[in-house]
């Protein structure tokens, strides 16, 4: 259980196996740790706390807001008005063209398939 829970009921799944980044995780580990997560949320949701939503939220990186060395996904319940929110920042706002977006994903896949 997070000792700093965004509502009652928010867990952190963490894995046995030491990893301070995503980049650094086994990916059978990886899957695991969502498989357990998507559990989790579904017992928030269907008993434990009544939760009208669940969020995921994992940090990679200090610039990506992480804390503590060691990968670890948050799982936490949501309801209506409970006052959490993302900011964005204002230049998110604006919508880059298609053609921008398409470059992206070529540069992404080209990668993945390193």
């Amino acid at each position: 259980m997070d000792i700093r829970p965004i509502n009652p009921g928010h867990v952190l799944v963490i894995p046995n196996e030491h990893a301070a980044h995503l980049k650094d995780l086994e990916p059978t580990i990886g899957a695991h740790l969502f498989t357990i997560a998507q559990r989790i949320a579904i017992s928030l949701q269907q008993g434990v706390v009544k939760a009208e939503g669940v969020n995921f939220f994992l940090a990679d990186g200090t610039a990506a807001g992480q804390e503590v060395p060691h990968i670890h996904l948050h799982v936490f319940p949501r309801f209506q008005g409970d006052g959490f929110k993302l900011q964005f920042n204002p230049a998110s706002q604006k919508r880059p063209s298609r053609t921008t977006l398409d470059e992206m994903a070529q540069q992404l896949s080209h990668e993945m398939s390193r």
